[in-house]
């Protein structure tokens, strides 16, 4: 496989990501994926089968971009709840620079309808859940925060969090940074939540 096969492969991938973001799933197809890429729609059968492989392939891209900052905060040393802080802070710091990407949590729904990907997609939210519900536990456990809620339910909380930032952020202009406004909105919660000393 050569390398500008490669490269062109994640363009189109990138652009595909674009397409969801401005337009929405149902505006992702072959026609406008080509017609982005510059290329004919005959070309684009050389990369991918058909736009449900180009979708399967972006929720990989996604999924792989939660495996990768999941065990790099598993490797930190640290409070459970700075380990979720960071978590999060990975999270807007990625969306802040791609933004674009950030779509893909506001498309669930729309992606577990899809037999192509609603394994991957599911698997992705149940890790991220688990993960952040374990974090969560851990920090009850150690008495960094209150036991008002069950892991599981922090975790939606959280989730439910970030998702009202991703979307108030796509229909609301703010002058600061996504990570700015939901970095702070993080911090607030989990002072509400901190163990009495």
């Amino acid at each position: 496989m050569s390398e500008s096969f490669i490269s062109r492969k994640d363009r189109i991938i990138a652009s595909a990501i674009e397409i969801i973001s401005d337009s929405g799933l149902s505006a992702l197809t072959t026609r406008n994926l080509a017609q982005k890429e510059n290329m004919s729609e005959a070309l684009m059968y050389k990369y991918f089968g058909g736009i449900d492989e180009v979708l399967v392939e972006v929720v990989d891209y996604y999924c792989r971009f939660d495996n990768q900052i999941r065990y790099t905060i598993k490797a930190k040393e640290g409070t459970n709840i700075q380990k979720l802080k960071d978590y999060l802070e990975a999270y807007a710091t990625y969306y802040d620079n791609y933004y674009a990407i950030s779509t893909l949590m506001l498309q669930y729904e729309e992606l577990l309808h899809n037999m192509d990907t609603r394994d991957k997609i599911a698997w992705c939210i149940t890790e991220r859940l688990d993960f952040i519900a374990d974090l969560c536990e851990k920090a009850i456990e150690s008495k960094e925060i209150i036991d008002l809620l069950t892991p599981m339910e922090l975790a939606n909380n959280i989730t439910g969090l970030v998702m009202t930032h991703i979307l108030s952020r796509r229909i609301i202009y703010n002058k600061r940074t996504f990570k700015q406004e939901m970095m702070d909105n993080i911090h607030k919660w989990f002072e509400l939540l901190k163990y009495p000393e």
